[in-house]
């Protein structure tokens, strides 16, 4: 039985990744920092259970240290705050950011690449914002940003060792993070429509899934503009908005 893990397994799209693997018949290890939100959020799922806080280094490798290892490591926990007045630029919220997506996301890194069996693949989810630089996401855009840059050279580096990598940049899905926007989200997908993708992506051997289609098409195609005109068209949106 293959078996992975999956981080962020407590809502969203974690926990519709866990659950859909369970379906699928895989050994699924669903990590959390909160044992009764996981265990209530996977009732009736037949998992394994990890607990740790991604920002404790010791803390994830005490906990995946009994664990057998593993066919794919599924790194899918994050968080996003945006900037809402950079003239008073927040560096306490940057830090806080950046600490989970990017940080959180190496500490885990650290204890679980040696745990992918050969023929394996490590999977980190960044993002869609990382084409683009959009407004008030000085923060979440640079914590993504520095995930990918972070994920292809891993893809390098593993690939001697017979570890494939892939890295997965969604657009905007339907999750309790997501919620919390107070603006309009193109091209918006579920939690199931976002597995899917994913697990299909995951099981082509793909090295980079990024969706939904459409959006992701205009986001590249914007995405070769030259940089002061996107910064024009930018700000033209925010004018319009405001």
């Amino acid at each position: 039985m293959k078996r992975v893990l999956i981080t962020g397994a407590s809502s969203g799209m974690g926990l519709q990744l866990a659950k859909d693997y369970a379906a699928d018949g895989w050994r699924v290890v669903a990590c959390g920092r909160d044992r009764d939100k996981l265990l209530h959020a996977l009732a009736g799922i037949e998992f394994e259970p990890c607990i740790f806080d991604m920002q404790q280094v010791a803390e994830i490798h005490d906990a995946v240290a009994p664990l057998a290892p593993f066919d794919l490591v599924l790194l899918n926990a994050g968080n996003c705050e945006y900037m809402d007045d950079v003239r008073q630029f927040d560096a306490a919220l940057f830090a806080r950011v950046v600490q989970v997506n990017l940080l959180g996301t190496a500490n885990c890194v650290s204890a679980l690449v040696s745990r992918i069996n050969k023929g394996g693949r490590l999977a980190v989810v960044s993002s869609s914002v990382s084409f683009l630089p959009l407004t008030r996401a000085e923060a979440y855009g640079a914590s993504k940003a520095g995930l990918d840059y972070l994920v292809r050279t891993l893809a390098i580096d593993l690939a001697p060792h017979d570890i494939a990598v892939s890295l997965i940049r969604p657009g905007f899905v339907d999750t309790p993070l997501t919620q919390k926007n107070d603006f309009a989200m193109p091209g918006q997908v579920s939690p199931e429509q976002a597995s899917l993708a994913i697990r299909r992506g995951l099981a082509k051997g793909k090295s980079e899934i990024s969706f939904p289609f459409a959006l992701i098409t205009v986001l590249r195609l914007l995405s070769w503009l030259p940089h002061g005109l996107w910064r024009r068209l930018a700000q033209r949106m925010i004018r319009n908005n405001s």
